[in-house]
């Protein structure tokens, strides 16, 4: 599959660590832990019981978290393409 300098093999072990770091990336990121708090942390609202189960730790009311979920993510991440189509992101 691939051409010129690269072996055999070289575009399926880059595609393979790509997603090998996304995995930890995302590993990485921990979901809420510990106890839930009752109100929430940024607009000191009540945080609704059944939410308070349904996710265990959680420090945000539904609309606070909506709005953090609707922020921006900014990813950063190693090109191993180096082609312009993958650099215009």
């Amino acid at each position: 599959m691939a051409g010129g300098w690269a072996r055999d093999g070289a575009v399926n072990e880059q595609i393979d660590a790509s997603i090998e770091d996304e995995l930890k990336r995302l590993q990485a990121r921990r979901g809420p832990m510990g106890e839930s708090a009752e109100f929430c942390v940024e607009c000191d609202e009540p945080i609704p019981e059944a939410r308070r189960v349904a996710i265990p730790g959680v420090k945000l009311c539904i609309e606070c978290q909506k709005a953090r979920d609707a922020r921006p993510q900014l990813r950063g991440g190693i090109n191993r393409r180096g082609s312009k189509d993958s650099q215009l992101k």
